[in-house]
């Protein structure tokens, strides 16, 4: 079963270490900023940081689910590779948006379009695995004969 999810678990923790990297330089921002919790309002080099890393964490748990959804109902190396490329976009995002809130725009957009690749191959995983298990319907096969 692991050699099933190994690519899966490898992109998650990934994804772990490219959430904490983002938590670290929102803290590493207040201190710059002399800006303390609770409070999230600064110099908009903060706001920035802070919006980012913020906006990224909200996306994770969506593109976890994606990502496991799509990788053991579809294919486990097409989820591990777009679960990459996802978290290479984010990086860009948080780097851009860190930069400038315009340069964050390209980065957001190509990472929303491989999150609805991820909901599309999902979606085609499920429903096969529903036709072929409950309706006895293999598409696989009917696409192959």
């Amino acid at each position: 079963m692991l050699d099933q999810i190994h690519l899966l678990a490898a992109v998650t923790v990934l994804g772990v270490v490219e959430q904490a990297y983002f938590f670290l330089q929102v803290i590493y921002a207040r201190r710059v900023f002399g800006i303390s919790p609770p409070k999230i309002s600064g110099p908009p080099e903060f706001e920035r940081i802070f919006r980012a890393q913020v906006n990224s964490s909200e996306y994770f748990p969506i593109f976890l689910a994606l990502l496991w959804q799509a990788g053991l109902f579809f294919h486990q190396g097409l989820a591990a590779a777009l679960g990459l490329l996802y978290l290479y976009t984010r990086y860009c995002y948080f780097t851009g948006y860190r930069a400038s809130s315009s340069e964050r725009l390209t980065p957001i957009y190509f990472s929303a379009g491989v999150l609805w690749i991820l909901v599309a191959a999902s979606a085609l995983g499920i429903l096969h695995f529903f036709l072929s298990h409950y309706v006895g319907l293999n598409i696989l096969q009917l696409l192959t004969a």
